[in-house]
């Protein structure tokens, strides 16, 4: 049975639950699903889908770059929209992080809500292995 290590990342926006902000086990990292907070007021960021899912994503790249690990080091994400009328705006936003040759699995959810109302969330797994 491996270790699992509980991870918590200076900068990155502090937890609103009882979470870490991700978890290791293996050569794989769990990364908490991100908020679009902007991590030094502690207040959601206000504005449409591509606004929100900007601070999401700059909100994932802190805590992997927290660990030495980038975007390219990602496996696979799911995403949280309260509105799919937002997928097309979400999708190209998304995208524009990644090399476009090198895109993760992914799995995008319809919900009904977000914490603090926000419009969007995404969560990772990424590997260590290099």
């Amino acid at each position: 049975m491996g270790v699992v290590e509980h991870i918590t990342i200076e900068g990155a926006p502090d937890p609103i639950a009882p979470f870490s902000h991700a978890c290791s086990a293996g050569h794989l990292v769990f990364l908490t699903g991100q908020m679009p907070i902007d991590p030094n007021s502690g207040e959601l960021v206000a504005g449409e889908i591509e606004t929100q899912t900007i601070r999401v994503m700059e909100n994932l790249k802190i805590v992997l770059n927290g660990m030495g690990l980038d975007l390219s080091d990602v496996v696979s994400a799911r995403a949280f929209l309260t509105d799919m009328g937002d997928y097309e705006a979400f999708n190209s936003t998304y995208r524009s992080f990644f090399d476009p040759d090198k895109l993760p699995a992914r799995t995008c959810i319809g919900v009904v809500g977000l914490a603090l109302g926000a419009k969007v969330e995404v969560d990772f797994i990424a590997s260590k292995d290099k």
